[in-house]
């Protein structure tokens, strides 16, 4: 039970602490269960976020159940969901009722432009630190900048891009290891 509090907990904090969405949780998931936690490495985390985008659902919840299932099950899953959610209940719940009392306001406007510019930041730094960990070698720098070539000229699916990657690793790394 104590560890169900905790994953629970865990995860309210990342969730109270996210604003941006999905993509703006990963540097703080990666300080988070990464560096304090040492719940998983930086590896299974890009995995279980590049899965949970890939699923249906909010990322962000994806990710988090995927966690809290590894280090306890089933109800690890459903802790750590409740907990990434709770945060955002609550606060949507309070700010519904006031936002559109306030949104003309220039200062909000103001406010919710610097927001956006911090979230940018800190996907950029989150994103940085894992690709170190990712571009290992010539293969997987070609993986990135074909991926990034892709993602910005086509309108694809990430799930075609998250595929494609999987099939060309399998490829790719399978040929050096036969080699």
């Amino acid at each position: 039970m104590k560890e169900l509090i905790e994953l629970f907990t865990a995860f309210a904090r990342v969730g109270v602490m996210t604003f941006g969405g999905g993509y703006a949780m990963l540097p703080i998931l990666q300080r988070e269960l990464v560096e304090n936690r040492g719940w998983v490495e930086d590896e299974e985390l890009m995995d279980y976020f590049a899965i949970g985008q890939c699923t249906p659902g909010i990322i962000a919840v994806n990710t988090a159940t995927f966690i809290g299932q590894k280090r306890k099950g089933i109800l690890g899953g459903i802790a750590a969901s409740l907990g990434v959610v709770f945060p955002s209940l609550v606060i949507i719940t309070l700010l519904a009722g006031l936002i559109s009392n306030f949104a003309h306001l220039p200062w909000v406007k103001n406010a919710f432009a610097g927001i956006q510019v911090c979230v940018c930041v800190l996907i950029f730094n989150a994103t940085v630190k894992l690709l170190k960990k990712a571009v290992i070698d010539r293969k997987t720098a070609g993986i990135f900048l074909l991926v990034l070539l892709g993602s910005t000229l086509l309108d694809l699916s990430p799930v075609v891009f998250v595929v494609l990657s999987a099939f060309a690793g399998i490829w790719l790394k399978g040929k050096e290891a036969s080699a």
